[in-house]
């Protein structure tokens, strides 16, 4: 029943919103738009607490956000469908790969299907760092108050928002690496 709360609630605010565009949830995008990522920072959720709400791991099992404290996390909410969610994949994992025990980087899928939708998304990618996270009941965007694909967080080691990004965004480029320093320093 909680599934279908969160399946009701947050489908419609997906489908409503500018970051994705408006295709079925079960059938993934073969490439994403050639215009660059734009994504706007956000720091109107500065100091906030992260979240303890559950999803799943990579190989099974629940975490949540609050289990990644000690180091900066930057998350990214993301799913197959999304296609500016797809263009920023290869560059999260860059970032992922540079940023190498100075941050945490988790991407979480939202996709309804799970690993049924997930996994083949991530045999065909073969990336380096990044691991399929699952939140298939979509709590994640209610408890961020997220209502767009993607969005992506930074918390800093003590679990405190320290800005998000909504839509795409370029992880490879000055600003990415301004933003990350800013979240990382200390």
């Amino acid at each position: 029943m909680r599934a279908l709360i969160a399946f009701l609630l947050i489908v419609p605010m997906f489908a409503l919103t500018a970051g994705c565009d408006k295709q079925e949830p079960e059938q993934p995008q073969a490439a994403a738009p050639a215009a660059e990522p734009q994504g706007k920072v956000d720091r109107s959720h500065k100091g906030e607490e992260m979240p303890a709400m559950p999803f799943t791991r990579p190989e099974g099992g629940p975490a949540t956000l609050t289990g990644f404290r000690g180091k900066p996390l930057l998350v990214n909410l993301w799913a197959t469908w999304c296609a500016p969610c797809i263009k920023e994949m290869p560059m999260l994992d860059e970032l992922a790969v540079r940023e190498t025990g100075k941050l945490q980087l988790i991407v979480v899928s939202q996709d309804l299907g799970g690993k049924k939708a997930v996994d083949p998304f991530f045999a065909k990618q073969k990336f380096k760092a990044l691991q399929p996270y699952l939140d298939s009941d979509n709590v994640l965007p209610l408890a961020l108050k997220a209502d767009s694909l993607p969005v992506t967080v930074l918390y800093d080691r003590k679990g405190k928002e320290v800005w998000r990004v909504l839509g795409a965004f370029d992880w490879t480029g000055a600003e990415a690496k301004a933003l990350i320093d800013e979240g990382t320093a200390g």
